[in-house]
Order: C-alpha cells, then structure tokens, then sequence
C-alpha cells in the first residue's frame, strides 16, 4: 500500500510534535544568574556590641585632714578650674599633741613626702613617654605622606599621641593633689598647740581642683566636721567621654588600640567615627 504525500507530511509533523514535546518535558529548568565584573576591593568584618559612655576621667577630692569643713558653695554642674579652691577644713587641733600623735603626724608627713616624690617620677615617666609619643606622630606624618606606610599606621601613632597626652594629664593631677595632702599634713603638725578659733581659721586647709573640670557631686554642703579621708566633691570633664563596651574573647583577640569602629543609635543624627584606644581584660 501507498502512502499519499499528504499523510506522510502529516505523520512526520505528528513525530516532530512529539519529540518537541518530549524534548520539553525532559529538559531542565531554567536558573536565573546574575553576573558582575570581579574587582579588588579591602574587605571588612565587623561585629555589633551595645556599649555605654563614661567620663575618661574620674577625680574624687577628699579630705586631707581632720577638721571642720566650712560650708561649701559649689554646686553640681559648675566649672572649676586647676588649682581652684574647692573646700576649706579648719584642722582640729587640741593643744600640744601626745608623743604618739605627733609621732603619728611625722610619719604621715614623711609618707607624704615619699608619696609626692613618686607622683613626680610618674610624671617625669609620664612626659617622657608623651614625648616620644609626639615625635613618633611627627615622624610618622611625613612617612605617611610618602607612601612608605599605610593611614592605620598613622592613626595608631596619633592614638599613643593622645593617650599619653592623656596619662601625663591624669599623672600631674596626682602630683597636684599629693602635694596638698603634704601640705595639708605639714600645717597639721606646724599648728600644734593652736587651738583658738583665730589660730584655726588663720590655718584652714584649702582643699584645690586637681584638675579642670565640673563638679559631678558634692556629698556635703554645710558645715560640718569631717574625718581625714571623707570624700568631699568629685570631678570631671563630661566632655571627654569614652565608651565601654563588652566584647566575646572571640572579638575582642581581633582589637587593638587604634581600630576604627563606628557609633550608631547614640541620640543624634549620623553616624560617629570612633577608634579603640585599649583592650581591657575581663574579669
């Protein structure tokens, strides 16, 4: 039997049909992909931690001596300034001192006076290394500016920079105020047997600001007596904040002093450039 051309034409169009068909059944679906260009770049891992601010520096003015503290007008908020006159105690004095109260006395003065020469070398350490720090920064300007040596270079030398600006800042302030607990001792043992209200007043003991600053808090305000070591103001500078925040062992081995890290959801608008000046270590 003879096939028309017209069958044959229909059949091979039905066996094509079919193989399309089974050719889309058995197929794969398509994938979308995207593509880009491979380009260099510096890469950044980073880490998220809540943190909380505190002030850099903390100075709690206590009494030298024992006395009467005369009634105090500063108050929370003002600013003060080195060297101020933030107190005065009128010393207690009670006649001529028994043999082991001046004994007492002379060894408070001595100790004082050792302490005062240590405060001084802490300070002589103090200046050195801010001024090591200082031309290590200068040096490192100009190499920077060369290209010898990348920015995070520079940015740590201006982070030792300013935390040894810092460390000479905290270590005369501890000079200042153990030179007034020497003074304050040496009156003590000069005005025994001084113990008319005239003689106490001419001797009150002016208790200074170490350092600049606002009064953070004044426990006492009237006059009253006060023991040696009775904690009478504390100050600081509440423009100098730092933030404290805890870290997993895991984050913190990545830090060091002179990391950039940046501040979010502080209160204000942007974002606040930051650096880590020191790792501490947890308890």
């Amino acid at each position: 039997m003879t096939l028309k051309p017209r069958k044959i034409v229909f059949w091979l169009l039905a066996l094509l049909a079919l193989a399309v068909l089974a050719w889309l059944g058995l197929r794969e679906p398509e994938q979308m992909v995207s593509a880009a260009a491979v380009t260099r770049g510096p890469l950044e891992v980073s880490f998220v931690e809540e943190g909380k601010t505190r002030l850099k520096q903390r100075y709690v003015v206590t009494a030298p001596v024992a006395g009467t503290l005369r009634r105090v007008t500063l108050q929370p908020g003002d600013a003060v300034h080195a060297g101020d006159v933030l107190a005065e105690i009128d010393p207690a004095t009670s006649g001529l001192l028994d043999p082991r109260s001046r004994s007492q006395a002379e060894a408070e003065v001595r100790a004082g006076e050792a302490q005062l020469a240590a405060a001084r070398e802490r300070v002589a350490a103090a200046l050195a290394a801010e001024r090591l720090a200082a031309t290590e920064l200068k040096r490192m300007q100009t190499v920077v500016a060369a290209g010898a040596l990348s920015r995070q270079d520079l940015d740590n030398a201006r982070t030792r920079a300013a935390t040894t600006a810092a460390e000479l800042a905290g270590a005369r302030a501890d000079e200042r105020a153990t030179g007034e607990r020497l003074a304050a001792s040496r009156a003590l043992l000069a005005g025994e047997g001084r113990s008319s209200p005239a003689a106490g007043r001419a001797k009150a003991v002016a208790v200074r600001a170490p350092v600049d600053g606002r009064v953070l808090k004044r426990p006492l305000e009237s006059a009253t007596p006060v023991p040696v070591g009775q904690v009478l103001m504390e100050i600081g500078d509440p423009a100098q904040l730092e933030i404290e925040a805890d870290v997993l062992s895991t984050d913190a081995v990545r830090l060091a002093p002179g990391t950039p890290a940046r501040v979010l959801r502080w209160g204000g608008e942007g974002v606040l450039q930051a650096k880590v000046t020191r790792v501490e270590p947890g308890g």
